[in-house]
């Protein structure tokens, strides 16, 4: 499984989302990318096993056990660009390694790392259709050597970003939680909470007795860069956090 990340998002209508940006380190000697991976979750205790006894804190707001849906680059599902956008970027914190299960939980992070802050533009070949709802976010993304952490973002959102409620914090698990997820602020890192980095754009998609009489509108939620990542799921990544 390797290591998740995941932020949320909302949407207030049916909506096709057919875009997403996302914004992590590179570490290593110019890594490729090998696959991208983007997985969406409901929030707890959908999709999960609510009766077990959890390993972690709190699941309350967390991701669900398992992924609703999803797309894959080697699959032929998604397609994805990069951009880099700062040569040599430094992350105030990281998670990489410390993920544990509770009461070890509150590690402090693992300090700050050094890399190159890429942008990644995805198109979904088949677009999620989502009705209106309370999501998470998963990407993921497989280099060919060293590692790739998405960056974190401001919580709660600011300018130019896109407020919406209820924001919740960014979450994160490896195989020693699965199928739990620990608040990767308020549980890793200790007295602290935030958003990931990375926008939808989509479409509105009317309902049958109105079609024709909308006008199609985009969709788009926005975070914040800002000098802690965070990593999703993939094959590697990391506050900057990791995922794989």
């Amino acid at each position: 499984m390797g290591i998740e990340s995941a932020d949320d998002f909302v949407l207030t209508s049916h909506s096709s989302i057919q875009h997403v940006t996302f914004v992590g380190l590179f570490t290593g000697a110019s890594p490729s990318v090998v696959n991208v991976n983007v997985d969406l979750y409901h929030v707890f205790p959908v999709d999960s096993d609510a009766v077990r006894t959890p390993n972690v804190i709190t699941r309350v707001n967390s991701p669900a056990d398992t992924e609703f849906d999803g797309r894959n680059f080697l699959d032929g599902t998604l397609t994805f660009s990069t951009t880099v956008l700062n040569p040599s970027f430094i992350a105030g914190n990281s998670v990489l390694n410390g993920i544990n299960p509770a009461p070890n939980q509150t590690t402090g992070g693992e300090g700050p790392i050094t890399g190159q802050e890429v942008q990644f533009d995805v198109d979904f070949v088949v677009p999620f259709n989502l009705i209106p709802g309370h999501y998470f976010f998963v990407p993921t993304v497989q280099l060919s050597s060293g590692e790739f952490f998405w960056l974190s973002a401001p919580r709660p959102i600011v300018a130019p970003g896109t407020p919406f409620a209820p924001d919740l914090q960014s979450w994160m698990r490896n195989e020693l939680l699965d199928p739990d997820w620990s608040r990767i602020g308020a549980d890793i890192v200790g007295g602290t909470t935030f958003n990931a980095t990375f926008s939808l754009q989509g479409q509105t998609v009317p309902e049958p007795a109105v079609l024709g009489l909308l006008a199609t509108s985009a969709l788009s939620l926005f975070g914040l860069r800002r000098r802690w990542p965070q990593r999703p799921r993939g094959r590697r990544q990391s506050t900057a956090t990791k995922t794989r």
